[in-house]
């Protein structure tokens, strides 16, 4: 399954000179609280319900981007599988190769939304716009060394005995995808550094407008319409690496234009690297990344091992990968609008916020949970049939997917629980 997006917590970091922002209607300002003549229970029970309402709001968006992205994997997976069985086992293979390279980036990047959400609690805004510069730099050094690793798939591929076919189109795919890694990296830096100040709308957008923008571009590259040339597998990943570009220049374009985010934004012009802020998103970060990383390759690995037994059988683990990945989303989100809430109050100072936000965030995630294993227990056949007419891929993507049930409320743990110690800096697990 995914990676559940880790010496006691660092303390918050004290306020700064600068005046606190104002809260806009996107920022996730501290819960409203009830009268003081209200009963205690009253109180509670008040608090805790604008408390969830603060944390859906901030979750709705984050939802729609993370399904976004992991919606552009699923869409691969239909066209591909529409296409040739062939080009969606080149795909899989090639999605358990990228993917965890991916998440370096990913979890690496997250630390700026962890420094981020701090400074914005102690109001110190001056150095949220200081922190935009370095993530930048982080993030294209990370670009550049996943980027040749994914286009250079030979060693891995090699060890898997593949077919002739096969091999050479997972290698297309993948060099086709690394095109774009150093893209996604630019834009999981500008997405983190918005949602520390709990403004997420702009890369929802930009999220939303990718995944739509990749549903034409696979239609022209794999099938070779509107002129496009016939690529399958290899179209699929240069669909992929041109949706991963569109994302960061209509982050970049939204946010320059939007009032909201301007104060929290550096001058244009030349930043040069700060050693000591890049350590501290490398500190926070690294940790992250690696859990990302090495949970993600094991699942990879898994999926590589099954490739050596034909293709029916990695096709029907991509469809159970590739919907695992979809509805295992809104944990993560709500994980991340947690951890950010949290990440505010710590910053403020407020114990009491502290403990609220990860109680709503645990309810809402429990919530969530029944509705997942709902859905894989009663419906695993018509999702299979989602993605193939083939009667044996289907079979055995149902069970895959069955068995799915049993990792739901561990992750569900796992998610929520990470984010609380990760909005501490406590990345260690």
């Amino acid at each position: 399954m995914p990676p559940a997006p880790p010496n006691p917590p660092s303390p918050a970091s004290p306020p700064g000179p600068a005046a606190r922002p104002a809260p806009t209607a996107e920022t996730t300002a501290p819960a409203a609280q009830p009268p003081a003549s209200a009963p205690m229970p009253a109180r509670r029970a008040r608090a805790l319900l604008e408390e969830t309402r603060a944390l859906l709001r901030l979750a709705g968006p984050l939802l729609a981007a993370q399904l976004a992205l992991v919606g552009t994997g699923v869409v691969d997976t239909v066209m591909a599988g529409r296409y040739h069985p062939a080009d969606l086992a080149a795909i899989a293979i090639g999605y358990n190769i990228w993917l965890p390279l991916y998440l370096v980036s990913l979890g690496i990047m997250f630390a700026v939304a962890i420094i981020g959400a701090q400074l914005y609690g102690a109001g110190r805004r001056e150095d949220i716009r200081a922190l935009l510069p370095q993530a930048l730099w982080v993030a294209a050094a990370l670009g550049l060394l996943t980027a040749p690793a994914c286009y250079f798939p030979e060693p891995v591929l090699l060890a898997l005995s593949l077919d002739a076919v096969t091999f050479e189109k997972s290698g297309d795919y993948l060099r086709g995808v690394a095109l774009g890694l150093p893209g996604a990296a630019l834009f999981q830096a500008l997405r983190c550094h918005i949602q520390g100040v709990g403004l997420v709308r702009p890369f929802a957008v930009a999220s939303v407008i990718g995944f739509f923008a990749n549903i034409p571009l696979n239609y022209a590259f794999i099938y070779g319409q509107w002129g496009a040339p016939e690529m399958g597998a290899a179209g699929c990943g240069i669909a992929t690496a041109i949706s991963m570009w569109l994302a960061p220049v209509l982050i970049f374009f939204y946010t320059a234009r939007s009032a909201a985010i301007r104060p929290y934004l550096p001058r244009l012009g030349w930043h040069p690297p700060r050693w000591h802020a890049i350590r501290e998103i490398l500190h926070t970060g690294a940790p992250v990344g690696a859990t990302f990383f090495f949970e993600m390759a094991v699942f990879s690995f898994i999926g590589l091992l099954i490739a050596t037994a034909g293709n029916v059988q990695v096709s029907a683990h991509q469809i159970a990968i590739a919907t695992y990945d979809l509805i295992y989303i809104p944990l993560v989100s709500i994980g991340s609008a947690m951890g950010t809430r949290i990440g505010h109050a710590i910053g403020r100072g407020h114990h009491a916020g502290v403990k609220r936000s990860f109680v709503c965030g645990m309810l809402v995630a429990a919530a969530s949970c029944l509705l997942i294993a709902g859905l894989l227990i009663f419906a695993p056949d018509p999702i299979a049939r989602f993605y193939t007419e083939d009667a044996a891929i289907r079979h055995a993507a149902v069970a895959l997917l069955r068995l799915a049930v049993l990792f739901v409320v561990l992750d569900m743990i796992a998610v929520t629980t990470s984010f609380a110690l990760r909005a501490f800096r406590d990345t260690r697990y």
